[in-house]
C-alpha cells in the first residue's frame, strides 16, 4: 500500500468530523442518513428482501427498502448514547435477484395457500412442484445467507439481518453457531412460530424457530409476548424439558395491572438466557398500532419504549447480544411501519454495540 493512500481509519475520522449530525437527513443516503461505507462501519444490516410462505397479508419483502427510506428522519443524538452514530452502521444494496425471486414464487404459492383455505378441495398434485421448489429455493436462500453473513462476521462486524419475513434469519443463526459454541435465543414476537413446516414449507415463516432449534448451538428459546398459537405449538414448549421458555403476553399484562413491575418481569425473563443471546425480533410483537402494515397483526404487545427496556436490562446484566433480526415490517399504506422499524433498527444495533464493548452507554 502506498505511504500516500488514505488508510479506512482516516477516512472514517474525516468523515465524522464533517458529517452534520443536526442536519437534514437526504433522501436516497445511507442508512439513517449516514455516510460510511461497509469497511468504515462496525455495524453491517444485511437485508433479505424474501417473504414466499407469509400466510396473510404481503409486502414485508419490501420492509428492508422501507426502513431505508424511513432512516433518514431519525435523529441520531440519544442521550445515553452520546455519538453512537461514530460506530457506523451501513446497509448495502437491497438483493434485487431474491427480490424478484420471491415474487415469483409468491405468486405460486398464493395459488396453494388459497386451496388449502378453501379446504384443499381439488387436485392437490397440482400444487406438489410448487412446495418442492419453495423448499429447495429457501435451502438456496439459508446457505447464501449464512455464507454472506459467516464472512461479515470473520470480518470482525457486528451484524444484524433486516427481513423480510420471519423466516429470513434462519441463515445467519446457522453462521452463528459457527462462531460460537452455544447461545439463546431472545425471541420477541406476537407468534410462537414452532410449527414444523407450516403448509408443508420446511422453511416458512412460522417455522423458524421450530427450526433454529434445530441448530445444537441454541441452548433456550425465550418467547416474550406470544399471544397466537396453536395447541401442538404450546405442546412443544411444555415438552421442551425447558429448553423453551415462553412469556405469554397477557399474563405478562396480567401481572403488570396486579402491580408487578416492567422492571420485574424483565429480570425473570433475562434470567431464562445464557451469556450470550441473539435477538429475534418480529415487528408484530409490539402493539399493532405501531406496525399495522406487518404481515399477521395480533392485538396486544408491546408499547416501543417497553421493547427498549427489555433491550436495554439485557445489556445492564452483562450480556452479551451477538446478532439480532428484524423481520415482518411492511410498508403499509404508510411511511409509519418504516419510520417505526428504522428506529427500533437503531436502538438494536447501538444496544448491540454497547454489550460487545464498543460503544459506551451513559446508564
Amino acid at each position: 500500500m502506498s505511504m500516500n493512500m488514505p488508510t479506512m481509519c482516516d477516512s472514517k475520522h474525516k468523515k465524522i468530523s464533517t458529517f452534520d449530525q443536526n442536519g437534514v437527513g437526504e433522501v436516497g443516503s445511507g442508512l439513517f442518513g449516514l455516510p460510511f461505507t461497509e469497511e468504515e462501519s462496525e455495524v453491517v444490516i444485511f437485508p433479505i428482501p424474501w417473504e414466499v410462505t407469509v400466510s396473510y397479508n404481503a409486502g414485508t419483502a419490501e420492509g428492508p427498502a422501507a426502513v431505508r427510506d424511513a432512516s433518514p428522519q431519525l435523529d441520531l443524538f440519544d442521550h445515553e448514547l452520546p455519538n453512537a452514530w461514530h460506530l457506523g452502521i451501513h446497509m448495502p444494496a437491497v438483493p434485487e435477484d431474491w427480490a424478484q425471486e420471491s415474487q415469483r414464487l409468491r405468486e405460486k404459492t398464493e395459488a396453494y395457500i388459497e386451496f388449502l383455505e378453501n379446504g384443499s378441495k381439488g387436485d392437490a398434485s397440482v400444487h406438489e412442484a410448487t412446495i418442492a421448489e419453495v423448499n429447495r429455493r429457501g435451502e438456496d436462500l439459508l446457505q447464501w445467507s449464512k455464507k454472506e453473513t459467516l464472512a461479515l462476521l470473520e470480518k470482525g462486524k457486528l451484524v444484524g439481518v433486516l427481513g423480510g419475513d420471519h423466516s429470513t434469519p434462519l441463515g445467519f443463526m446457522h453462521a452463528l453457531a459457527e462462531k460460537h459454541e452455544e447461545y439463546g435465543i431472545l425471541q420477541v414476537d406476537a407468534h410462537a412460530d414452532l410449527r414444523d413446516a407450516y403448509e408443508g414449507f420446511t422453511y416458512s415463516h412460522a417455522s423458524i424457530m421450530f427450526n433454529a432449534l434445530k441448530l445444537p448451538q441454541v441452548k433456550k428459546l425465550v418467547q416474550v409476548g406470544i399471544r397466537d398459537l396453536c395447541q401442538a405449538e404450546a405442546e412443544l414448549v411444555d415438552q421442551s424439558n425447558g429448553r423453551i421458555t415462553t412469556f405469554y403476553d397477557s399474563k405478562i399484562k396480567n401481572k403488570m395491572y396486579e402491580g408487578n413491575s416492567w422492571r420485574k418481569q424483565c429480570k425473570k425473563i433475562i434470567a431464562q438466557l445464557p451469556q450470550k443471546v441473539y435477538i429475534s425480533f418480529d415487528i408484530d410483537g409490539l402493539d399493532p398500532k405501531l406496525c399495522p402494515g406487518t404481515g399477521t397483526p395480533v392485538p396486544g404487545g408491546f408499547e416501543f419504549e417497553e421493547a427498549v427496556y427489555l433491550i436495554k436490562a439485557l445489556v445492564k446484566s452483562g450480556r452479551e447480544i451477538i446478532g439480532f433480526d428484524l423481520c415482518e415490517v411492511a410498508p403499509g399504506e404508510s411511511e409509519w411501519n418504516g419510520n417505526v422499524g428504522a428506529r427500533l433498527l437503531y436502538k438494536l444495533c447501538n444496544w448491540m454495540a454497547v454489550s460487545q464493548k464498543r460503544l459506551e452507554a451513559s446508564l
